[in-house]
């Protein structure tokens, strides 16, 4: 693994490549530090939504430190290398779309089977919505997370696709921008703060 514990520049962070990731050795040495650093940058990037969904919208920043914490748990060398950086490089925003992952955080297992059971295709109801614009979500489409006896999945993988025009208009946007979830078993939205919108914009090329 390469020795190099500096990240892309700005410019080039829409892709992790294999000379980004750093040996195990060299990792171990700022581990803490990084994790801290990401934890504190995720607080902007955490929406929560109703009483069990969560998105996370994900950063180079995210599935750099992502990668490196399931190398370092599972110790799998180069192959693991590759199949990492396959699994997540597509999370990571390409300078026109936001991504997100979609959580349903319910500790109690009977409740969570019974709100996932009630959730199909809840995947496909995600919007975010701010001045003229209305952006859908679109499913990551490697998995059907919705089964034929519509449950659902806990977690989901979502984009946000952006016309040039607005993403321009999300970047200086004044007004609320609201993040939904039209599902009829679970219709709820929240308006993002500032943080969270400066936050994102960061993303949009």
């Amino acid at each position: 693994m390469s020795s190099n514990s500096q990240m892309k520049p700005p410019r080039d962070r829409f892709e992790i490549t294999r000379d980004d990731v750093m040996a195990l050795a060299d990792y171990e040495k700022i581990r803490g530090e990084k994790r801290k650093a990401i934890v504190e940058a995720k607080k902007n990037r955490r929406v929560p939504i109703g009483p069990y969904a969560m998105f996370y919208f994900e950063s180079y920043d995210t599935m750099w430190l992502q990668i490196h914490e399931m190398l370092y748990i599972e110790k799998g060398g180069e192959e693991q290398i590759a199949d990492e950086l396959a699994a997540f490089n597509p999370l990571i925003p390409k300078g026109r779309d936001l991504v997100a992952t979609l959580m349903f955080e319910i500790d109690d297992e009977p409740l969570r089977k019974r709100v996932l059971g009630s959730l199909g295709g809840v995947e496909q109801t995600a919007a975010l919505k701010f001045g003229d614009f209305e952006i859908a979500a679109e499913a990551e489409k490697d998995v059907d997370r919705t089964t034929a006896g519509g449950k659902t999945s806990s977690v989901h993988f979502l984009h946000f696709h952006f016309s040039a025009a607005a993403a321009e208009a999300f970047k200086n946007v004044q007004g609320d921008v609201m993040l939904s979830i039209s599902h009829q078993n679970y219709p709820h939205m929240t308006m993002l703060s500032a943080q969270t919108k400066a936050a994102l914009a960061g993303d949009l090329a």
